[in-house]
């Protein structure tokens, strides 16, 4: 193999020009250094649209010194670039998070310029995109040039997220640690919905669950199963004690037997640290993680997601705070499609039953704007602390009464003012 060239940041972003379209890898391999060598270009720079998911670290590229300069197109909404959506510095795409890849492979968008973030070749010349090859690979195959950030503390992952530097039209060396995210303990609350969840797993379940107190706390009551296997798209710190007790052995999947399967990996140094050069984690592109067709054909499908808030014929809101955009599609409805497909599957929404301010998560109506991620014809299982309420099958009118008995108690009447005003007085005599 000929020697690499690496180039300094400042050499490497001159790539980019005004008007582009730039792709910028997300979650734990966000570039932090590409883009301050970006921003240090802001006064030559105008109209440069960036496209990523979730980023990481401060957001400040979206900050208003830059409006000018750089306009974020967002296909996931992070806290650090929210304020810039809500105040017209950036937009929002809704999709299916399985369906982004399309839009770079068939130039829906056309990437001009990719930043990634990747680990040291290996002797044969391959880097690996890491703890984040989601989106990223396929962003990377319809770039016109791709700018890599190599990082020998990113770790290198198995799977589809290898990349040859002769892909790769500049390298940037530095050295960073990788922004950890941490939820700390969760609550009483969290662990009591986490507890419902869990006994609605079986033995022998594949799971989906994502990073939160909810998700760890289900995780931290199934110290006693079997044989659980693990398709997700996000791979988190909760998932650690499991894979290391033996509890997740993956054996009974039917798709990657044997092997832990996620799009991307975001928690703590202990994470990173586990998934470097770990055969029996394959990190695979999103599009094939969470394609409804795959994650089928594993058995007992169990999706864990959650919400802002549920009305009462079931129709969930998961990304917007009426018309302020919060987060975004995802992967939920993939995975609670996916696991209501699964032979034994069950697709959960799990949530608080109020917020932390004692407004009611289920309502008797949506925000005016709110968006519906899952509809209501999608939806099984809804838990809160207070219950478990099954929706498949179910008539409006069932539905309305089962979700009110999962409410808090002190909106449990108004809730049921709202049903006798839809559906007339029978609540009081069928429920």
């Amino acid at each position: 193999m000929r020697p690499i060239k690496y180039l300094s940041g400042a050499q490497a972003v001159k790539m980019i020009h005004s008007g582009q379209r730039v792709f910028v890898h997300g979650g734990a391999a966000t570039p932090q250094y590409l883009l301050g060598c970006l921003m240090e270009r802001a006064e030559e720079l105008r109209d440069v649209e960036l496209v990523s998911i979730s980023l990481q670290g401060s957001g400040e590229i979206s900050s208003e010194k830059y409006k000018n300069v750089f306009h974020l197109n967002s296909l996931f909404v992070s806290p650090n670039i929210r304020s810039a959506v809500q105040e017209g510095r950036g937009d929002y795409v809704p999709v299916f998070l399985s369906e982004i890849p399309r839009l770079f492979r068939e130039k829906l968008l056309q990437i001009d310029v990719a930043l990634v973030h990747v680990s040291p070749p290996d002797s044969h010349g391959y880097c690996s995109l890491g703890v984040s090859v989601d989106i990223a690979r396929a962003a990377v195959q319809g770039a016109l040039h791709v700018i890599a950030q190599v990082n020998p503390r990113m770790p290198r992952t198995h799977g589809e997220g290898l990349i040859h530097v002769s892909e790769l039209d500049a390298l940037v060396e530095v050295q960073e640690e990788l922004p950890e995210v941490s939820m700390g303990g969760g609550d009483e609350i969290s662990a009591t919905i986490g507890r419902f969840c869990a006994e609605l797993i079986p033995d022998g379940a594949t799971l989906q669950m994502g990073i939160g107190a909810i998700p760890d706390a289900t995780l931290s009551c199934l110290n006693h199963h079997k044989n659980l296997g693990i398709h997700t798209e996000m791979f988190s710190d909760g998932l650690l004690p499991l894979l290391e007790s033996g509890v997740v052995t993956n054996h009974l999947k039917r798709k990657h037997a044997g092997r832990t399967v996620t799009g991307f990996a975001l928690g703590s140094r202990k994470l990173y640290d586990f998934v470097d050069d770990n055969p029996s984690i394959a990190f695979i592109g999103i599009d094939y993680v969470n394609d409804e067709s795959v994650i089928r054909q594993n058995p007992s499908v169990v999706a864990i997601n959650s919400a802002i808030e549920i009305d009462l014929t079931g129709q969930v809101c998961s990304d917007s705070i009426g018309t302020l955009q919060y987060s975004g599609v995802g992967g939920q409805m993939d995975f609670i499609r996916g696991a209501s497909l699964s032979k034994g599957g069950k697709p959960i929404i799990a949530l608080p039953s109020v917020t932390a301010k004692g407004i009611s998560r289920i309502v008797s109506m949506l925000k005016p704007g709110a968006g519906v991620v899952t509809t209501r014809a999608h939806v099984h299982f809804v838990v809160t602390e207070y219950g478990v309420a099954y929706l498949f099958g179910k008539n409006l009118r069932q539905r309305a009464r089962a979700l009110i008995k999962i409410a808090h108690p002190s909106h449990r009447e108004e809730l049921e003012r709202a049903y006798v005003e839809r559906f007339g007085r029978d609540f009081y005599t069928l429920h």
